[in-house]
């Protein structure tokens, strides 16, 4: 085990974030695109042959694609993509859980760092999203208000899940798949704001949010990263992320760790043990079993009478006023 030095550590503990360059192996970055490739190509598919847009548009490289096929769509097709469920699941709520996804989850030098930080006991937490983000100007308008596309607001982790979570050591960790410069809508996060503990948390257009009139906003620094580079927050940590006004994709992992022995936050959908020191056949090792705990759990949703909720926030907090 490589692992974080006491530098790094104590960098994370002090500061509550901590970037790490070139972590995750290009072979990864290489797999997963090219497996998000498929994906793009099948919604391309079902989309041209639905008379939804007029193009599959495949001889674009992926980013453009996805940004012609949003475009012509008018849709946000984000979960298409995207590694969880919505509270709200159907039967036919897409995701993907590929092997490349479920590589990436379980890189050993992604988990060396991970136990540094958390023990060598680490759970996969399901609350965990790809992010593909286009180019702003080249989306409908009426889509720009979508955290999934926009500019995403203040908030910690810790305050979208729920508060059976609350003393669990959940661990954020963000890695791009391409590089991530500022104009591309990079995160932005506050030094040292994982020391307020948990803060209100407002419901709005975009999500959650912290109000601006709380934070330090004057200690915000941005967080442009190149492809492959981990960065690693506390879930009292406050971050978002700025507008894409760039003429390309961004495109991310947001995934989360935590010690197996606490609660996830969303105990309705399936997590698995990435690492155990104490017992290590207990690890999920079989990404068509991954996929299956999903299909399972999707399963599940549909057929219950009521959505699951994620969040603890009434919105009617006086500071949300």
């Amino acid at each position: 085990m490589a692992g974080l030095t006491e530098n790094q550590l104590r960098h994370f503990e002090e500061e509550g974030f901590l970037m790490i360059e070139e972590l995750i192996p290009q072979r990864i970055l290489d797999d997963l695109i090219e497996e998000y490739g498929g994906v793009l190509d099948s919604l391309a598919s079902e989309l041209h042959t639905a008379g939804v847009i007029e193009s599959t548009y495949e001889e674009l490289p992926f980013g453009e694609r996805l940004t012609a096929v949003y475009r012509d769509s008018g849709q946000v097709h984000a979960q298409y993509f995207d590694f969880s469920l919505p509270g709200n699941a159907n039967q036919y709520t897409p995701f993907w859980t590929g092997p490349a996804v479920f590589r990436a989850l379980t890189q050993p030098d992604l988990l060396d760092a991970v136990e540094s930080i958390i023990g060598g006991e680490i759970t996969s937490n399901p609350v965990q999203h790809v992010r593909i983000k286009p180019p702003e100007h080249l989306t409908p308008a009426d889509t720009h208000n979508n955290a999934l596309l926009a500019a995403t607001p203040w908030h910690q982790d810790n305050g979208v899940v729920r508060a059976e979570a609350d003393d669990t050591d959940m661990l954020t960790v963000w890695f791009p798949l391409l590089d991530a410069p500022v104009e591309s809508g990079c995160l932005q996060i506050i030094p040292r704001s994982h020391r307020r503990e948990l803060l209100t948390h407002c419901s709005g257009s975009q999500g959650l949010s912290v109000p601006d009139a709380i934070l330090e906003l004057e200690s915000v620094r941005p967080m442009p990263m190149k492809a492959g580079d981990v960065l690693f927050l506390h879930k009292h940590t406050c971050h978002g992320s700025l507008s894409n006004v760039s003429d390309r994709i961004r495109w991310s992992f947001d995934i989360r760790y935590n010690p197996s022995h606490q609660p996830t936050g969303r105990g309705f959908l399936p997590d698995f043990v990435a690492r155990s020191r104490r017992d290590p056949q207990s690890e999920l090792r079989d990404p068509i079993a991954w996929n299956q705990s999903w299909l399972d759990a999707r399963a599940r949703l549909a057929a219950q009478d009521h959505d699951e909720k994620f969040y603890r926030w009434e919105g009617d907090a006086a500071v949300c006023a």
